[in-house]
Formats: structure tokens, C-alpha cells, sequence
């Protein structure tokens, strides 16, 4: 059973403005020390910046009002990275973070799920969370701004969803009026069964939470079995261990390779932001 929600979901919204701040500081360095935390909602967006880079208010707001159409009030606050987090990546690639970390294969229904919802997507850009259960064949959906009854036709002429459990409470509209964002809320959605500790949004590839969780999950889907691993601080390589007994150490230069490609095989944080990693 998963759950997955949208690019307009309001815990999305703010990922995608986080992401797309890490684009911007891309931009301006090749190696940017980035880490961002929105709280969106009713009118206000919220974001505390500890950056290497500065942005502009103007910056800020073309992003903010292009992801969040035109939200509002925005409180923005720049401040440094800590001196000693900066200093340990100054001579070359470490780990910036502790943090454990498991990746694991996508399976049918993971699939079946991401694909229908990006192509419901494509129908009714707008709010939504949903939920299926490959093993009764039910899909439940919530999607603000469509009628029930044309969401109805479009689930059950899927063959693998026999049951369609629709807007429980009615008709909604969604959006940020009607909930708040905050970042990396929705890791569920982004990961799958390989949640574990840390956030993949708003932060440069420098953080471990970043690379090493998308490390682990290429490794995962390239080995089909679940891969775990840890690092500490200033870790210069890391030991991925699979579910059959075997294990990779790659230095961190490889993994941030790694998840450098994949970032610009999605087309940026941004767009990582949008869906997760599937």
C-alpha cells in the first residue's frame, strides 16, 4: 500500500520552492552550501535560508509567486551555514550530515500509482493525495477542482483498480487557502518504504540526505534488493550493504556523481521536488 500527492499539494508547494532556490544557488556556484525550510499557507510564505549564496527579494519572489501563484506575504531570512559545517566541505567532497539511510527497489504498485496520478495530473493540475492497494485493487482519491463523477470514469477504466473511493468529504478546491506546506513533509510520497531519518528537499548535494538517499535508491532498483547504509560527518566514502550479504564502498566524490546525474536527468531540484524520486 502507498501514497503519493501531487506537484500542487501544499507540502509540494513549498518542496518545489525549496528546490527551486537550490537551482538558483547552482547558478551562482558550482558547489553552493544550501539548506531551506518553507511553511506555506493562507496567505504567507515563511523560508529560512542558511546559504552561501545571497539572494535578492526580487529572487525570492519570481519563485514564490511563480510555484505558489502569486501567494502573497513573504517572510524571507537569509543567514549563513554554520563556519564548522562549512569548513568540512572546503578541501574536497564529504559527507555533510549523519544520517542513515536505506533505498529500496520500486515494485508494481508504486509504479501503477506514480503513473496514474501523473497522468491525472495532466488532467486536473491542481491539490491532490491519493492512495492504492494492489492487493484489493482499490484507489482512493482526493482531487480538489473535479467532479466526482468524471474522476469515477477515469479511475475504474483502469484495469488494475476495481474499487474507487472518491472525495470522502464532497467537492474541494485544495490548495494553499485550505492547508499548509511545510518542507519535506511528504517523504512517503518522494521514497517509498525507504523512509528513514533526514530530508531530500532544499538542500545542496553536499548533504548526505540528499545524495546518499538517492545513492541508495539507484543501487536499490539497479541490484533489485534493498541497499542500507550510514555516514558520519566528514565521511569521505560510504559502505552501502544490499539484503544479500554484499557491500560498496564508493568515495563521496561518486556518490554526489551519481546523484548529480540524477538530478540533471529529472531537470533540477525543482523538478526532483515535483514527484520524489518516482
Amino acid at each position: 500500500m502507498i501514497e503519493k500527492v501531487n506537484p500542487s499539494h501544499p507540502d509540494k508547494v513549498a518542496d518545489r520552492i525549496a528546490g527551486a532556490l537550490v537551482d538558483l544557488a547552482y547558478t551562482k556556484n558550482a558547489r553552493p552550501k544550501i539548506a531551506v525550510e518553507v511553511l506555506i499557507g493562507h496567505g504567507v510564505c515563511h523560508i529560512i535560508c542558511e546559504t552561501s549564496e545571497h539572494f535578492t527579494d526580487s529572487e525570492v519572489e519570481d519563485i514564490v509567486n511563480r510555484i505558489a501563484d502569486s501567494q502573497g506575504e513573504i517572510d524571507y531570512v537569509e543567514v549563513p551555514q554554520d563556519a564548522h559545517l562549512a569548513a568540512n566541505q572546503e578541501e574536497e567532497a564529504r559527507c555533510g550530515d549523519n544520517g542513515i539511510f536505506k533505498g529500496v527497489p520500486s515494485n508494481t504498485e508504486e509504479k501503477l500509482l506514480s503513473d496514474t496520478i501523473r497522468e491525472m495530473y495532466g488532467k486536473w493540475p491542481t491539490d491532490g493525495k491519493f492512495i492504492y492497494d494492489i492487493h484489493s485493487d482499490t484507489f482512493v482519491a482526493c482531487q480538489s477542482n473535479a467532479t466526482s463523477e468524471e474522476l469515477e470514469e477515469f479511475l475504474l477504466s483502469k484495469p488494475f483498480i476495481r474499487r474507487a473511493i472518491i472525495n470522502p468529504l464532497g467537492d474541494w478546491t485544495g490548495g494553499t487557502d485550505v492547508d499548509t506546506g511545510a518542507t519535506n513533509r511528504k517523504l512517503g510520497s518522494d521514497m517509498g518504504r525507504a523512509v528513514t531519518g533526514g530530508g531530500l528537499h532544499g538542500k545542496d548535494l553536499s548533504k548526505a540526505d540528499v545524495a546518499v538517499n538517492i545513492a541508495c535508491y539507484q543501487l536499490a532498483n539497479r541490484y533489485n534488493t534493498e541497499v542500507d547504509a550510514f555516514c558520519a560527518i566528514g565521511d569521505d566514502s560510504v559502505t552501502f550493504s544490499n539484503a544479500k550479504g554484499k557491500t560498496l564502498t564508493l568515495p563521496y566524490s561518486e556518490v554526489l556523481d551519481m546523484a548529480r546525474k540524477f538530478i540533471d536527468y529529472l531537470g533540477g531540484f525543482e523538478k526532483l521536488a515535483e514527484w520524489g524520486l518516482f
